[in-house]
């Protein structure tokens, strides 16, 4: 199959449509900062990794679904719970381990889930999430009730096994599930170039027969029209899609993590050259769509909602001791 890349130069959007992926990117990241921020100050323990620079990713393709469509995702997870309409106070409540949170202070920033917005997860373990998103998908085939699963994972979890024997039992099965390869270009502190000789991540699908493309995933246009026609081939009874989405991480794999494997000009040029929420600012700004000061309100409006969730998790109680006991059986 020969390269393919969707990109968006002239959108006929509209002005609601673009406003309404500026705030939910921007909330993403105002979210993000705060975290880190938290963390910082010791009220988030554990593993943090955060989402800035990825936003247009799960913004554009959460534009293509529909409700009751699924997804599940890796530790990097903030973002995809916002962008599906979980409460950012109950997200930062589990952030800080209180009972506010969505799992009741018990999974904290990579294990914590929401049935009612349909998101299966935040997984710690690289890759585990591949085939969980596949059995999600088997069962909405099974049940034949049109929905779609997203699968997200990095391009380091792009280089485990399971990820390939999913790939052959979701095209064997014709599954409605969308692979989605975050590839932000750097697994942990390993850049692609030095982990796989593969020109592209998504043409690895081709020897199990499923259709791909790649993405440019700073660009939430382009990602939500890519993210469309995958949704479309699914819909339509045709197994399996890869969607390999061309993105950036500003801040390192973890909070813990000073990213000294690549240099700071590298960071700063993408910001200022290719930053997702910069590109949309433009477009509502030179489309005539919202003044400077639009902008800032909607600005002022996110920190205010970010800086209540703060405060929600702050206030929130620990989880009593009898927690520890709680969801280890189901009622059978």
């Amino acid at each position: 199959m020969a390269a393919r890349r969707t990109t968006t130069k002239t959108p006929n959007i509209s002005r609601d449509e673009l406003l309404g992926y500026y705030r939910e990117m921007l909330l993403i990241r105002r979210f993000e900062e705060k975290a880190g921020q938290l963390y910082g100050m010791g009220l988030i323990g554990g593993f943090c990794h955060l989402y800035i620079g990825q936003e247009a990713v799960v913004v554009g393709l959460e534009a293509a679904a529909e409700e009751g469509d699924k997804r599940v995702t890796s530790y990097r997870d903030h973002g995809h719970m916002l962008a599906c309409g979980m409460d950012p106070k109950g997200v930062m409540a589990e952030l800080t381990g209180r009972e506010g949170g969505y799992s009741r202070g018990k999974g904290g920033s990579m294990h914590m889930f929401s049935k009612e917005r349909h998101f299966y997860g935040g997984h710690g373990i690289v890759g585990a999430q591949v085939p969980i998103g596949a059995g999600l998908a088997f069962a909405d085939k099974y049940l034949g009730n049109g929905r779609v699963t997203f699968t997200y994972f990095g391009d380091g979890a792009a280089n485990q096994g399971q990820v390939y024997e999913t790939y052959n039992m979701a095209e064997l099965w014709m599954l409605p599930v969308i692979f989605v390869i975050e590839n932000n270009q750097y697994a942990m502190g390993t850049s692609v170039k030095r982990s796989t000789k593969s020109p592209s991540l998504w043409q690895r699908g081709a020897a199990y027969g499923i259709p791909g493309e790649e993405v440019d995933g700073m660009d939430v246009l382009a990602v939500k029209a890519a993210g469309e026609k995958a949704v479309a081939h699914c819909r339509a009874g045709n197994g399996p899609y890869i969607l390999e989405v061309k993105t950036y991480r500003y801040r390192g794999h973890s909070m813990s993590d000073p990213a000294k494997y690549r240099t700071r000009e590298e960071v700063q040029e993408v910001r200022e050259k290719r930053d997702a929420i910069e590109h949309v600012r433009q477009l509502l700004l030179t489309g005539n769509h919202a003044t400077e000061d639009d902008l800032k309100a909607i600005d002022k409006e996110i920190k205010d909602i970010v800086n209540e969730a703060a405060e929600f998790a702050k206030e929130s109680p620990e989880p009593d001791v009898s927690e520890l006991y709680t969801d280890i059986y189901a009622d059978a």
